[in-house]
């Protein structure tokens, strides 16, 4: 447990300028100046579109929950309340084209998506390294950040590179290094590197990604509960319009959400291929902390709780979720035959050992050029390449080791403190 005595996490200081604007914005009706009322969002969404059909109504509990959870737990500042207005007003703006491109376009959900391969594990563990590396197989597509943001109008071969949604969304996503320099050393933001899932499953309102901005705690405990079948239903038809005018070889995936549902997964894409990274999980919750604070600090100044997301941060919930997926391995409900282990530590001292390894699991081969692409890639983008990511391990952590005993030991895994 945290307290205002002991936190988990210390933030830094904001920038002078961001100091500066949230000051100015402590002066007005913030509530008023930038609502974040059903109405005004969903008016605006209508408006930038010219759109009014959202689809099914399944999307609106959640995000009437999120709305709420904003405004009564946030405590968002003036810059908090702009890029919650912006971030709900393009989900909602996705829903609404999605459901026009169908309408007019329905041979789009004959799209097969086939044998995906999706990477799962604990927040910090490797999984966004492994799936940059596994990106550079040119048989493989990956959904890009700017495409998951504005998947509508389905992106065109042709145009792809040039796309003028690209630089939209870098100005977006690289908003949040402006906002939080030392975001940079945690995890790289660009509108033309690959997307995590969470960003898909936005315009369904529940996703991770959505939970992970803001502490939002009644947002957080509806998306534990949450039936996430429609979500990935949703999550394939973003994929099956993405890839209609742009066909990819075989998608690959990523998102540490995804071990929780693995089961679901497999109901959507029963011939996915799934990759479990694995790592020290106290040296993941350290690390995982200090990233989601940061997040949360771009947002609201009020002190970091680790409850919010309990289930990556705190130890017994971190424990619980890994032994869920234990027990669905050891059930048969994730087949064996459908999911690979890759270590943190094989992947940072021989990845393409590593990468080999996961290839001859699903009697796939690799190329020679995807070596060398991986290869290039590796020697371009040296761990640190944008400043390291510094953080404390809470003294507190070390007791919750026995909860980690089975799981280190099934997997092999080594304590890295």
């Amino acid at each position: 447990m945290s307290d205002s005595s002991n936190p988990l996490w210390t933030p830094p200081p904001h920038p002078d300028w961001l100091v500066a604007m949230n000051r100015e914005g402590s002066y007005l009706n913030l509530e008023a100046v930038v609502p974040l009322d059903e109405a005004s969002l969903l008016h605006h969404a209508c408006r930038a579109t010219g759109l009014d059909d959202f689809g099914d109504d399944l999307w609106r509990e959640p995000f009437r929950i999120l709305i709420k959870s904003l405004e009564e737990e946030a405590q968002l500042t003036l810059m908090g309340r702009l890029m919650a207005r912006s971030d709900i007003i393009l989900w909602l703006s996705t829903r609404l084209q999605v459901t026009e491109t169908l309408k007019r376009h329905p041979q789009i959900l004959d799209e097969e998506i086939t044998a995906p391969m999706v990477i799962v594990g604990l927040p910090r563990s490797g999984t966004s390294i492994l799936y940059e590396l596994l990106s550079q197989d040119s048989e493989v597509g990956v959904p890009l950040m700017w495409e998951a943001l504005q998947p509508c109008p389905p992106p065109e071969a042709s145009s792809y590179t040039t796309d003028p949604r690209i630089e939209q969304a870098h100005n977006l996503f690289t908003q949040w290094q402006r906002v939080a320099p030392e975001f940079a050393s945690m995890h790289e933001m660009r509108g033309d590197i690959p997307a995590e899932c969470g960003l898909l499953m936005a315009g369904t309102f529940i996703s991770d990604h959505c939970g992970s901005l803001h502490q939002t705690s009644s947002y957080s405990a509806y998306c534990m509960t949450a039936d996430f079948q429609p979500v990935y239903e949703y999550h394939k038809t973003i994929l099956q319009i993405l890839q209609w005018k742009n066909p990819r070889g075989r998608w690959l995936l990523k998102a540490p959400e995804h071990q929780l549902h693995l089961d679901t997964l497999l109901q959507v894409y029963p011939d996915a291929r799934i990759v479990q990274t694995h790592r020290d999980p106290i040296k993941c919750m350290a690390s995982t902390t200090s990233l989601m604070g940061t997040l949360y600090y771009m947002r609201s100044d009020q002190p970091f709780n680790a409850q919010m997301f309990d289930n990556i941060i705190l130890g017994a919930a971190t424990a619980q979720r890994l032994e869920h997926v234990i027990e669905q391995r050891e059930k048969g409900i994730v087949p064996a035959a459908s999911i690979a282990d890759s270590r943190y530590q094989d992947l940072m001292d021989n990845p393409m050992a590593c990468i080999a390894n996961i290839y001859a699991h699903f009697g796939m081969a690799l190329s020679e050029d995807a070596r060398k692409r991986m290869l290039n890639y590796l020697q371009g983008k040296p761990q640190g390449k944008f400043g390291q990511h510094s953080y404390q391990v809470d003294a507190g952590k070390a007791g919750d080791r026995p909860l980690f005993r089975r799981y280190q030991s099934l997997y092999n895994v080594p304590d890295e403190l």
